[in-house]
């Protein structure tokens, strides 16, 4: 950056946003898109000390980020991204919560195997762990299960690419080393930054047409996630209004999603109602943890008080049967949210996706493909 035509260093350049961002709730101001790219990308390479880049976060958090700043600091995350080509026509790119869930069994990784027995290739991305709620995550089910969950791209290309697999995961720490490698200050900043938000969008592997789906809790995030899917260069993307902030809806309530189908479209939102729409009935929102897992009382509200590796363990066993065509909680939430995205991806009816995907359920096929590890 420069001012008045003297280029500043990093520290200067850190040392000025600071300045103007973490001046209480009246004076603070905004920077401009290329400062906050050119702060993320200082603390990116460790140009930055831990306790000016903490002192950034909180302070973008606390005056809340404009719509330059989060942009800014995602073209700085886009840069550190190592990208690959695959040869597909279509990837759906999934990304569950990076924090894990806490509160219910999750369901979402068993969708992967069902989507890529109907020919639409899918990935999830995520870390083994990370705060606040440091639950159970995509890579822990997936480590249980038995899968290289720190595969490189090329090889979760192969598995993509594989018809006989068609889906993988890809870790944070192979797609994003510089990204990653701030886990351990984003645990002792405890809040949220900024960070949390972009970094699910991340876009690794690169096929002809590539869908982004995640879930969020607080309506005030659609807008921003489209608005940064479409930064990040995806396609389509839908967002759900899920359990936990996943991608599946509760069961027991209508839910909405928002979605763009082409990058220039217009913003969308459609509200489903799981009875009448895909005569999907049940009295829970999701999996209920078992009260066989023993709980651990924390002073914490948000972190986990039930083991993460317990919960993937119950996970697999429910998946496994729901996989298996057994009718229950666990498969309607497979259901249901891959009727929502299959829906989204090829536009045909729901009706039709529930039909055709009950029916790869009950033969078992998506079983054995998510066998293949």
């Amino acid at each position: 950056m420069t001012t008045n035509n003297k280029k500043l260093t990093s520290e200067e350049l850190l040392k000025s946003v600071i300045q103007r961002i973490a001046t209480g709730p009246e004076m603070s101001k905004d920077i401009s898109r290329l400062e906050a790219k050119e702060a993320m990308t200082a603390i990116f390479n460790k140009e930055i000390s831990d306790i000016r880049t903490a002192i950034f976060l909180i302070a973008l958090r606390m005056k809340r980020e404009t719509k330059d700043e989060n942009l800014g600091i995602q073209d700085a995350m886009i840069d550190t991204i190592k990208t690959i080509n695959i040869k597909t026509d279509n990837l759906i790119n999934i990304a569950d919560p990076y924090d894990g869930f806490t509160r219910n069994i999750p369901s979402s990784i068993f969708i992967l195997p069902v989507l890529a027995e109907l020919g639409l290739p899918a990935i999830s991305q995520g870390v083994e762990s990370v705060g606040p709620k440091y639950g159970c995550t995509h890579h822990l089910i997936l480590k249980l299960h038995g899968l290289d969950v720190l595969a490189s791209q090329e090889q979760v290309k192969e598995r993509i690419e594989d018809k006989k697999i068609g889906w993988g995961y890809i870790d944070q720490k192979i797609f994003s080393p510089k990204l990653y490698e701030l886990l351990n200050l984003r645990t002792e900043i405890i809040k949220r930054p900024i960070i949390t938000t972009v970094e699910v969008l991340a876009n690794p592997l690169i096929a002809r047409k590539n869908h982004f789906i995640t879930g969020y809790v607080h309506k005030a995030y659609p807008p921003i996630y489209l608005m940064l899917a479409r930064n990040a260069e995806f396609d389509t993307t839908l967002l759900v209004k899920g359990t936990e902030g996943g991608i599946v809806p509760s069961l027991r309530q209508k839910t909405k999603v928002h979605y763009y189908k082409k990058i220039n479209d217009d913003d969308n939102v459609l509200e489903i109602d799981p009875i009448t729409d895909l005569d999907i009935n049940q009295k829970l929102r999701a999996v209920q943890i078992p009260e066989s897992i023993t709980k651990t009382k924390k002073s914490d509200k948000i972190e986990t008080e039930v083991n993460p590796l317990d919960i993937a363990k119950e996970s697999l066993k429910l998946g496994f049967e729901a996989l298996s065509g057994k009718d229950g909680i666990m498969k309607d939430c497979i259901l249901y949210s891959t009727s929502l995205i299959m829906n989204h991806v090829t536009g045909e009816s729901l009706t039709k996706c529930k039909n055709e995907i009950e029916k790869t359920m009950k033969s078992g096929s998506a079983l054995k493909r998510f066998k293949i590890i």
